[in-house]
């Protein structure tokens, strides 16, 4: 008899997880979402969320609930009575919803626990300079990403890539693990690992103000930086006192003397920020008001003051 499930999650990354467990065929009996929002232009277009589109073009039952504590949401998840609950990019549980089903709630986090715990896990290993990372499917417990460890699976980082970019891999190495771990829950023929809590590191949420480029570096930190940043929220400077976001560098190492934060161009291919040891050659960027576009056509259009 197949497993019932209830699934949680919000946005696109966890479209795939919960699309792999209906086209194997699970008994998906609920859907669990943020609440629809106004935005867009003039925020007059009502948003949903992606988990809520997929789940409706199936034929899913969703559900939106303003507060997770809520008697009458709690009465009806309840009624649904899954037998496990499946969490991926969602919102922190309380305790009366996570501990409901009979054999626990499984979330999906986007590193190899336990290090990264946190809401921004893959920006920060980009961030950190990490050669790979991974995700791990675990059972909640009362501290955030703490639970015994079901599964992991490792997914290496290219030198260059964007957070974005590793993003997109991560959401299909993600539903593949989800795919797996219930299989294995299925059956009963699993064995929980305990995280060691000392080898714990953090990863937590990043605000715009946060994203701000410190050039006082090294070439490597400034350019693990911007790209642990790209494409959302982006790294971002002042240039000519307008607001410069960076999608894109090279690193360039070299000797020199000059201040960190200045840079040269030639006004035609190249914009380069001076580093601690070397320089940032800036690939693609957004200027304030002005389209996403690489260097060359920004330096088209551009006059430095």
């Amino acid at each position: 008899m197949s497993l019932k499930i209830v699934f949680m999650g919000t946005p696109g990354f966890a479209v795939p997880s919960l699309s792999i467990l209906v086209d194997n065929g699970y008994d998906v009996v609920g859907v669990i979402t943020a609440t629809d929002k106004m935005g867009g232009r003039g925020n007059k277009t009502l948003l949903e969320s992606d988990v809520k589109k997929y789940a409706i073009s199936k034929g899913l039952r969703v559900l939106q609930p303003k507060n997770l504590k809520a008697p009458e949401f709690v009465e009806e998840l309840r009624s649904l009575n899954a037998d496990i609950q499946v969490v991926v990019a969602f919102r922190m549980l309380p305790e009366v919803v996570w501990n409901m089903p009979r054999l626990g709630t499984m979330n999906l986090h986007g590193s190899i626990l336990p290090k990264y715990r946190g809401a921004a896990p893959i920006n920060w290993a980009v961030i950190k300079g990490e050669k790979e990372t991974g995700v791990t499917t675990f059972f909640l417990q009362h501290a955030i990403d703490t639970g015994d460890i079901l599964m992991m699976e490792k997914l290496p980082i290219g030198p260059d890539e964007t957070v974005g970019e590793v993003h997109d891999r991560m959401m299909v190495l993600g539903a593949e693990t989800i795919l797996k771990s219930i299989q294995k829950v299925e059956t009963g023929n699993y064995d929980l690992i305990p995280q060691n809590h000392g080898e714990a590191t953090k990863a937590p949420k990043i605000f715009t103000e946060t994203c701000e480029i410190n050039f006082n570096q090294s070439v490597h930190d400034v350019h693990n930086f911007i790209r642990g940043l790209s494409p959302y929220p982006a790294a971002w400077m002042l240039l000519d006192g307008i607001k410069l976001k960076i999608y894109r560098s090279h690193k360039i190492e070299a000797v020199h003397h000059l201040e960190p934060g200045k840079f040269i161009s030639d006004n035609k291919s190249y914009l380069r920020f001076v580093c601690k040891d070397g320089f940032i050659e800036v690939l693609e960027l957004q200027l304030q008001g002005k389209k996403r576009m690489p260097i060359k056509a920004f330096l088209n259009g551009y006059s430095f003051s």
